[in-house]
């Protein structure tokens, strides 16, 4: 019920990207139904049926990678001070999110059952008069209820399984003592000192406070080690400290008195003060977004070979026929080295826009870039395999169409979408965490053109990376395949 009421009080923003979600699962859905459709009418042809189902692993993975990103932006489930009171902990909060999904994926799911059920003509009692549409509905035949029920509840349960495990509640990590460490930059052991917020660096006085802090304390333990020194001289009788005597004061026959102070405490006993002062804790460090960029090249040279080799073995694909699972296995190992190495790209393209002597405009550029490399990376590394994957698609068919027609076209329009809504959809998380930040500046007096160019140059910054990238990728993934 509580996901229900949040589901209906919510933004229109939030209802239009939980919309999408239903569409890509009502997409997937069907194409998952036309698969079982296909192997109703041939029975005689398991192979080109399990192949035309392991194509749409695709929009699969597409459509849950969608739920994710739109989970993560839902302003309804985000975890607020008091909501633990009452019940609402981040667990509680992962489950609402993880039941909304599920909704939102479901009633794509039923959609696409009655779009199916309507095609091949058990609504209408109408058959279709194509004869590539019958054999994908399988007219004429008897639907198998567990194998419907079974491809239908694949989208929601994956999706909701993926929210639930992105948004779970994670235990607090360890101090930056006790943090374990690893070796770091350039063999270094260590991750070094912790990362910095955008801004830390150059805000006013921020090194100097750190830096007096630190001498405080340290002048303070070596007065300390010196009082304790002198009291240990004075209780043997060779010294008498001013730790041990208290000031000075007058009696009434006007001379002067000494109090005795309260005996020091012994060296061996340790003293810890009442309060313990304030420090702030800084956060835990953790690995540069650059750790897992030979990560990213090395699954995107390992997808690259595996699509040479098919294809030098295979051939170039007819436009009739679908690729084989060689080519499926390749594409998708480069679309995952691509999604790997997105943050490290997004990242070294933020320090690139900081080198040589970089102005106020190129310098806030390229710290937000390296601020929101973890968040919009891997976005742009997927949208950039999806461009691949269609210019490979243009140059073997020659302007032919896809393999399946209009499924084809169904499968690479649902890719196609899911993956660029999740890119707007992870720009606009980062946008709503910098708000702040956006908000100090402008009170600052930075005017509101100098923010609308930094966004520019940061999207042209990613494109001049990007492109040649996707295209050198492209023409590599399209070598063999035309030979």
């Amino acid at each position: 019920m509580l996901a229900l009421r949040l589901t209906r009080t919510a933004h229109l923003a939030v209802h239009l990207r939980r919309l999408l979600v239903a569409l890509a699962s009502a997409g997937t859905g069907f194409l998952l139904l036309c698969a079982l459709g296909h192997a109703l009418s041939h029975p005689d042809a398991p192979g080109a049926s399990a192949l035309r189902l392991a194509w749409c692993a695709a929009p699969l993975a597409a459509a849950v990678y969608l739920a994710v990103a739109v989970a993560r932006t839902d302003p309804g489930t985000r975890p607020r001070s008091g909501l633990s009171a009452i019940g609402l902990g981040p667990g509680r909060l992962m489950a609402v999110s993880a039941t909304t999904t599920a909704l939102s994926a479901a009633l794509g799911s039923v959609a696409a059952l009655l779009a199916f059920l309507y095609l091949r003509g058990s609504l209408t009692g109408r058959p279709p008069s194509d004869r590539v549409a019958a054999d994908a509905l399988a007219v004429g035949q008897s639907l198998p209820a567990p194998a419907v029920l079974t491809l239908l509840v694949l989208v929601p349960a994956l999706a909701s399984a993926a929210v639930a495990h992105t948004l779970r509640p994670r235990d607090p990590r360890p101090t930056t003592a006790t943090a374990p460490r690893g070796y770091g930059r350039f063999g270094a052991y260590g991750w070094g000192k912790a990362r910095e917020t955008f801004g830390a660096y150059g805000r006013f006085g921020a090194r100097t406070a750190v830096a007096g802090a630190a001498g405080s304390r340290a002048v303070a333990d070596a007065a300390g080690s010196r009082a304790a020194g002198a009291a240990r001289q004075g209780a043997g009788g060779a010294l008498q400290t001013q730790a041990s005597a208290s000031h000075p004061s007058p009696s009434a026959d006007g001379t002067t008195q000494t109090l005795d102070a309260a005996p020091p405490a012994p060296a061996d006993t340790p003293q810890t003060p009442d309060t313990a002062p304030d420090t702030p804790t800084e956060p835990t460090p953790r690995p540069h977004n650059t750790t897992a960029l030979p990560w990213g090249i090395a699954v995107l040279t390992a997808g690259l070979t595996v699509e040479t080799y098919t294809g030098n073995a295979t051939g170039a694909p007819t436009p009739g026929t679908a690729p084989s699972a060689g080519v499926l296995i390749g594409w998708a190992l480069t679309a995952l080295g691509l999604a790997l190495a997105g943050p490290g790209l997004t990242h070294l393209c933020g320090r690139l826009l900081q080198a040589a002597r970089p102005g106020a405009l190129r310098l806030l550029a390229g710290r937000v870039l390296m601020e929101e490399s973890h968040r919009i990376g891997r976005p742009l590394g997927v949208v950039a395999a999806v461009a691949a994957a269609a210019y490979v698609t243009a140059t073997v068919y020659d302007g032919d169409g896809p393999a399946f027609g209009p499924l084809g076209t169904l499968g690479a329009v649902l890719v196609a979408g899911c993956t660029v809504a999740t890119l707007l959809t992870a720009a606009v998380e980062a946008r709503h965490a910098r708000a702040d930040t956006t908000g100090a500046l402008l009170r600052l007096g930075a005017p509101p053109a100098t923010l609308r160019a930094a966004a520019a140059v940061r999207a042209a910054a990613l494109l001049a990376l990007f492109g040649p990238l996707v295209l050198v990728v492209a023409v590599l993934a399209a070598l063999p395949l035309d030979s």
